[in-house]
């Protein structure tokens, strides 16, 4: 059989631990494949940041993008590679680029998901531009920020309506309080939305491919505590919910790898954020989750290199629409999304190709997270973030973290 070489690129800003493991593990497993009447083996290179020609040429088969959210000249090369060459990468950049927690927020709310009491106010300050002054003067209606907060209700948050990491995300109980966000909000444009007050449980559901991660999160707490290391936290009834809410959201925006934030109460989860395209990766903050992230990355990067999946070159709405216009329950419908969802994603495709294929790949991120080039890896990135004297105390919180991770995931598979 002939043989042929995928290659795999790493798209990478700040990123330290996890490509390090990435390529050691996939060169560990030494994957020989036989798909199809090919042999295929694995490659995978950094991508380097450099001047590009408007023209086909890309050596990639698949992107795995940690970038192009916030770095432009990379995410105009993927375009381009997208347009011109058939690569596959971890989320649609027009999406990313165009789809916001604004329009996240209104797209879901369409299909029934029971998202938060939400308005957008008017910036409170402005950048200076050209016809501004008349612009304002003749169109912007006063408003009354008490009134709308009291129609919102307390306690409510402001936040930006794009971006991400909490910036510019203020709690208001109270109208004064509402009042001073935003006062201090600035050029930001803000949403206020109604708090999900008594909530019993936060969920950080994680999706990469058609692989979820549930997490309960604690935002009170500092960044390398917020991800719990809790367990059974939510019945397979509510697991089934948010799974199906996470995997709606990504592949009705072509996002292969983000996360959603929900809150219940009362028996219902409440999505709050869920625009998190390329969301944190690094083992000080997620650590006891970070093999999972780590292995599920590999498993569909190489499952998206060997089957050649294609890149679709646009979003395709209608057919949640269809389903957000019957007189059903909501229920029923986030199972008809979730079902559209597993088919985009080829999750039984994948499930298949993953026992066939992927068990060296997953005994070789087992082997490797327990070897010292985690902790090497792990050094590095604590060293990065924290100082000096403290770099010792979390390398070896944060790997054995990992390595109670991988034990336990084992004790499960057994």
């Amino acid at each position: 059989m002939p043989k042929a070489t995928r290659h795999i690129g790493l798209s990478l800003g700040a990123d330290i631990c996890w490509p390090i493991a990435f390529e050691e593990i996939l060169a560990a497993a030494k994957l020989e494949l036989k798909v199809g009447r090919e042999v295929l083996d694995f490659a995978v290179e950094r991508v380097s940041i450099e001047p590009f020609d408007l023209t086909p040429g890309c050596k990639y088969d698949v992107v795995v993008d940690r970038l192009t959210h916030w770095f432009t000249l990379q995410r105009e090369w993927i375009k381009k590679c997208i347009l011109m060459d058939g690569l596959y990468v971890y989320n649609n950049p027009w999406s990313v680029q165009s789809y916001t927690k604004h329009s996240s927020y209104c797209a879901m709310a369409a299909l029934g998901m029971p998202i938060p009491k939400t308005m957008m106010l008017p910036q409170k300050n402005y950048e200076s531009k050209d016809d501004l002054d008349y612009t304002l003067s003749a169109y912007a209606k006063m408003f009354d920020l008490g009134k709308l907060g009291g129609e919102i209700g307390y306690p409510s948050f402001m936040k930006p309506y794009d971006g991400g990491g909490w910036q510019g995300v203020s709690r208001a109980g109270d109208e004064a309080e509402l009042r001073q966000a935003y006062e201090e909000s600035d050029r930001y444009l803000m949403h206020v939305q109604k708090a999900v007050d008594g909530s019993d449980l936060f969920v950080r559901a994680i999706g990469i491919g058609p692989q979820v991660r549930l997490i309960k999160y604690d935002p009170s707490r500092p960044l390398h505590e917020r991800y719990t290391t809790e367990t059974g936290f939510c019945s397979d009834a509510d697991a089934q919910v948010l799974k199906d809410t996470c995997l709606t959201i990504n592949t009705f925006f072509g996002w292969d790898f983000n996360s959603c934030e929900a809150l219940r109460k009362d028996g219902v989860f409440y999505p709050i954020d869920f625009a998190n395209p390329c969301p944190d990766s690094q083992i000080n903050s997620i650590h006891y989750h970070w093999p999972w992230y780590l292995t599920a990355n590999l498993k569909w990067a190489v499952f998206a290199a060997a089957t050649n999946r294609r890149m679709p070159r646009n979003l395709d709405f209608e057919p949640y629409y269809r389903i957000a216009k019957k007189k059903q329950p909501y229920e029923e419908k986030l199972k008809a999304y979730g079902k559209i969802a597993r088919d985009r994603l080829q999750a039984e495709a994948f499930e298949e190709f993953s026992q066939k294929h992927l068990r060296p790949l997953e005994e070789a991120a087992n082997a490797w997270y327990r070897s010292d080039r985690l902790v090497e890896a792990a050094r590095k990135k604590v060293a990065h973030l924290f100082p000096a004297h403290e770099v010792d105390e979390f390398t070896e919180r944060f790997v054995g973290l990992v390595r109670q991770s991988v034990d336990d995931m084992e004790k499960t598979q057994s």
